[in-house]
């Protein structure tokens, strides 16, 4: 404290002038204090800056920066591994399924999930000339078939699953009066299932009072919607061909899906 007062008075200089007068009343003596500085305080130079002055920005713990950095590890690993395994799992299954399915079959399946199945046969005179009973045969080359095969020119095959209107016209001629003429749609689960009666028509031919030289015609149709598998077989059942009408149109067989 004493030497901070040191300093300062030995930055002032004083200086004392002493005069003396003489008065009637006394000697009145005056004294002048005149004080200099001595020293410059320095003020320091204001800072002339446009930009404006940020607070620093908060820091981040180490240990906190550190668990953020493994979660984000762990993140990225674990999206890796999904990724890879997914592209496995992918590969996997079509490398199986390109060994169940041979190509021929792969092609067939992608065009019968574009296209409906339908067919419209056409009946063929395959007839003889003996009366028999038996399964029509049908015109491949001049009937329409899209997602069904056949099976010995008689017999449709389903390739698509699902419910199909099923619909027969037969047309019969010289038929027997005394009873009538009958047509059967007949389905089997396979080539050796068993077959079994989903459709029949009948119709009669009537000659009273038309001389027997003249052919007289009925046509015994029908239709119905039956669900089918895949594998499964329709044909056209009659009990005597030789009195089938097989001019074109007369007779026909088809079915379509849903």
């Amino acid at each position: 404290m004493f030497r901070r007062r040191n300093s300062a008075a030995m930055n002032t200089a004083m200086t004392c002038s002493l005069f003396r007068g003489h008065t009637q009343q006394g000697v009145v003596t005056h004294i002048i204090i005149s004080t200099h500085p001595t020293s410059l305080h320095m003020v320091p130079e204001r800072l002339n800056r446009s930009d404006p002055v940020l607070p620093p920005a908060p820091l981040v713990s180490r240990g906190h920066g550190a668990s953020l950095s493994r979660i984000l590890v762990a993140a990225v690993s674990l999206h890796v591994i999904l990724s890879v395994g997914g592209f496995i799992f992918l590969g996997h299954q079509d490398r199986k399924l390109s060994i169940q399915l041979p190509s021929s079959e792969k092609q067939e399946t992608a065009k019968q999930q574009h296209n409906k199945a339908f067919a419209r046969m056409v009946v063929e005179p395959l007839w003889n000339g003996e009366s028999t009973r038996g399964y029509l045969q049908w015109d491949l080359h001049h009937s329409v078939r899209t997602s069904i095969s056949y099976y010995r020119n008689s017999w449709l095959t389903i390739l698509q699953a699902g419910d199909y209107h099923v619909y027969s016209r037969v047309t019969f001629s010289n038929g027997n009066i005394e009873r009538p003429l009958v047509s059967r749609v007949l389905l089997r689960k396979n080539e050796t299932g068993e077959e079994a009666v989903v459709m029949q028509a009948f119709c009669n031919v009537d000659r009273s009072g038309e001389s027997a030289s003249i052919p007289r015609l009925c046509t015994a149709t029908q239709g119905d919607v039956i669900p089918l598998e895949r594998g499964n077989q329709l044909t056209v059942w009659v009990p005597d061909l030789s009195l089938v009408d097989y001019e074109e149109g007369a007779t026909v067989f088809g079915l379509y899906k849903l």
